[in-house]
This record gives C-alpha cells, sequence and structure tokens, in this order.
C-alpha cells in the first residue's frame, strides 16, 4: 500500500507535458519479453528424469510468435526517446556529460550487480555442494541471458550525445546510414562468409533502433496513416528478408543451428521495429488520453519504478519454480511441451511466476528507485566511459557462458572481476566515486 501511495503522489506530480505513452509501452515492452521467455522455455519431467528445452525448437510451427513477443525494438525506441529528453533537460539545467550519464549508469548497472552477485554466491554455493559444472553454468547462463542487451544498450546510451546530435544534424539521413553500415555487415556476413563482421551490428543495429526514438522525439513520423504505410513496408521487407532471403523466421534466439536474427544482429530486427512501431505509434493519442486516468497512470508509474528489477530476476525465479517442482517429484512438468494440455496449463503457469517474481521485485526495487539519480561526487565522463565498457565486456561474457562454464577455464572469474572492476570505476559501487 505504501507503494502505491508513492506512486500515486508522484503521478500526480506528473508534468502535462510528459508523454506517458513513452512509459506505458516501457512497460508494455518488458512484460511481453518476460511472459514469452517464460512460454517458449520448456521443462518436461518424465521417468524420473528432468529434459529441459526451448518450444521455437521442439515445435517449429511457434517461430512466427516470435514477431509479436519480440519486442526489443520497442524498448529501444522509448530509450531513443527518453535518452533525447533527459538530453535536452541536461542542456536546460546546464548539466555536463559527465553528471548526465551517472545517472544513467546508476539506473541501468545498480540493479544489475545485484543480480551478479547473488549469482555469483549461489555458484560458489552449488559447487560447494557438489553440483556439477554443466548444471552450475547451464543454470546461471540461462538465468543470466536477460542481461545481454543491457551490455549493448549502456554503449548506447554513452554514445547517445554524439548520436542525437548526430541526428539533430542530418535527421533522416543519420539513420539511413546506421541502416546502411548494418547491411553491408549483413551482406559481409551471408556473401562473404565474414561472421566475425556480424558481431559489429550489436552497434550498427540497435544504434538505427534507438535513433527511431529520436525521430519520434522530434514528430518526424507524420499522421497515423503514414505509419501504418511505414508498418506495412516493414512488414514487407521482413517477409521478403526470411522468406526469400537467407535469413531464419525467429526473431529470439538461435533455434536454426548456426543462424539466428540476434546472435549477432541483423537486418530483420530493423524490419521488425519499422513493423511494430508503425502500428502502435499510431496509438498515441487515444492512449495519452487514456493515461490521464490517474489510476491507471499509477500503476504504469508503480511498474516502472521496478521495471528492471522485473526483467532482470524474471529468468531466475522460473529457475527456481522449476528445481523446486523437481524436487517434488515433477508435480507441474509432466505436460508435453507443445501438446494441448500444455498449452492450457501456460496461463496458471505464468500466474505462479508472477506470484514468485512479485515478492523479488517488492524486496529489490528499492535499489532501482535510488539509482534513478546520480548523487554528488560524479566521476570523470572518462573514468564512466572506460568502466562502463570494462563491465559491459564482463556482462555480455557471463550472459554468453554463465558461471562455471566458457571456452578457457575460470573465464567466469575473469568476467565477474570485469563486472566488479568496471562498476567500481565508472563510480556505481559505494565507495568508488
Amino acid at each position: 500500500m505504501d507503494l502505491w501511495n508513492q506512486a500515486s503522489s508522484l503521478a500526480a506530480q506528473t508534468p502535462e507535458d510528459r508523454n506517458r505513452y513513452v512509459d506505458f509501452l516501457r512497460f508494455v515492452s518488458i512484460m511481453a519479453v518476460i511472459i514469452g521467455h517464460w512460454t517458449i522455455a520448456t521443462a518436461y519431467y518424465v521417468d524420473g528424469a528432468l529434459t529441459h528445452g526451448h518450444l521455437l525448437k521442439s515445435a517449429p510451427q511457434t517461430q512466427w510468435l516470435t514477431w509479436i513477443f519480440q519486442v526489443m525494438p520497442i524498448f529501444f525506441i522509448v530509450g531513443g526517446y527518453s535518452n533525447a529528453v533527459s538530453l535536452e533537460s541536461a542542456r536546460r539545467k546546464r548539466i555536463d556529460y559527465a553528471g548526465w550519464l551517472a545517472a544513467r549508469l546508476n539506473r541501468l548497472i545498480a540493479p544489475l550487480l545485484v543480480l551478479l552477485f547473488v549469482w555469483a554466491a549461489l555458484a560458489i554455493i552449488m559447487g560447494l555442494f557438489g553440483v556439477s559444472d554443466s548444471v552450475i553454468q547451464f543454470s546461471s547462463q540461462a538465468s543470466l541471458i536477460p542481461i545481454w542487451f543491457l551490455a549493448i544498450y549502456i554503449m548506447v546510451v554513452i554514445l547517445a550525445p554524439a548520436t542525437y546530435w548526430f541526428w539533430k544534424q542530418y535527421g533522416f539521413a543519420s539513420f539511413w546510414t546506421f541502416v546502411a553500415i548494418a547491411t553491408l555487415v549483413d551482406v559481409a556476413f551471408f556473401v562473404f562468409d565474414l561472421q566475425w563482421m556480424g558481431w559489429s551490428n550489436y552497434f550498427w543495429v540497435w544504434l538505427a533502433v534507438h535513433h527511431l526514438g529520436f525521430a519520434w522525439r522530434d514528430g518526424r513520423f507524420g499522421s497515423p496513416g503514414k505509419l501504418l504505410l511505414y508498418s506495412a513496408l516493414g512488414l514487407l521487407a521482413l517477409s521478403l528478408f526470411i522468406f526469400k532471403g537467407p535469413y531464419p523466421l525467429a526473431m529470439v534466439g538461435s533455434p536454426d543451428e548456426g543462424l539466428s536474427n540476434t546472435m549477432p544482429p541483423k537486418i530483420t530486427l530493423l524490419a521488425l521495429a519499422v513493423f511494430q512501431f508503425g502500428l502502435l505509434l499510431p496509438l498515441e493519442r487515444p492512449m495519452r488520453r487514456l493515461l490521464d486516468n490517474l489510476k491507471l497512470w499509477t500503476a504504469t508509474v508503480l511498474i516502472n519504478s521496478m521495471i528492471m528489477t522485473v526483467y532482470l530476476w524474471h529468468i531466475t525465479v522460473m529457475i527456481i519454480l522449476v528445481s523446486l517442482a523437481y524436487l517434488a517429484g515433477g508435480i507441474g512438468l509432466g505436460l508435453e511441451p507443445g501438446t494441448t494440455e500444455w498449452w492450457l496449463f501456460r496461463p496458471l503457469w505464468i500466474a505462479a511466476l508472477f506470484i514468485l517474481l512479485l515478492p523479488v521485485a517488492f524486496l529489490m526495487s528499492p535499489l532501482e528507485r535510488r539509482s534513478c539519480a546520480a548523487d554528488s561526487g560524479v566521476p570523470s565522463a572518462a573514468r564512466q566511459v572506460i568502466g562502463a565498457m570494462v563491465f559491459c565486456l564482463g556482462v555480455s561474457l557471463l550472459a554468453r557462458y554463465g558461471y562455471g562454464g566458457g571456452p578457457l577455464p575460470r573465464l567466469d572469474v575473469a568476467s565477474f572481476a570485469m563486472v566488479v572492476v568496471g562498476s567500481g570505476i565508472a563510480g556505481v559501487l559505494p565507495g568508488f566515486k
């Protein structure tokens, strides 16, 4: 009740010119990702053994659902809008780059640190109790998969002042520049088999998507009719890429061996971004009127105050529930994935996970709310950038390999050290300002 009252108080103080639809889309996009993850991850208990799987692999006919549930492009567009607003505000208040960046990094890094420290402790405890490295690696890597986007998003935030200047100077030409580079990278990937170049599209693709948020902020998309036309063109491009080109159908993960639209990113994600956003943006005016309702806006404010915590912990909660169900004799895990009975059970499964996730969110979210603003004693911009880069490298490796595994011995130790050292250099860890 206290949280609701706090959110209600904040909601009542919301400036009239705030675009509440931005906050609503942030909430919707993250919740869609969470529900998607809980749906496609499968665990099947039969004859005393537990097998884990991926619905997109075991039931390929469901891969089209990822065109709906892969909404990270919407998150990056919302991020572009929000970063543009915060940069404009910082300029008016004469806050320099270091001060602006400190506030953004604190909000993004601080909640993530808790998750990484908890899983480091769990990995050590599991090892002491004789749990195999393979189990430790699988459980930790599965739980840390969601953090991959934070590594690249933090880098996009670091570059936001430069890319926003690029947008202000050249408008949509700056967007098409990133699109052109991403396309050339894909050509090198598929035509010339230069697959190592594909990893650079973590920048070019997501910078282009982030740029759409700048365009939204400046009101450069035109009428709802134009937006629906853009959406149709995005859908057409996406269909041609997949059904006439070399790209896989699924927009999430790697259900097709050796090929993925996300690892590394492909231009299909750009087409998906235009398709989805062209459908969602025409709803802005009616949704902004709807969000003038204080109760609905209070709920949106409350959820957004803990949305990063909810996102970061949702896989960990699922791992815990599956482990408890396994220890209880496989209760709730005896339905074969993809069957009618399994699908009918999904709403109950998702409801149970939300019930478990809410206490975690209420417990951890105060850190997220405290970290929304940088405190006094801001480190230099150069120090923050260097620290954030080291931090993001460690996060990327942990998201890819988890704890207890990897291509090199004790890579997890080195990765975790990068996380700690990087956050310390950036000034996010207490006592390292």
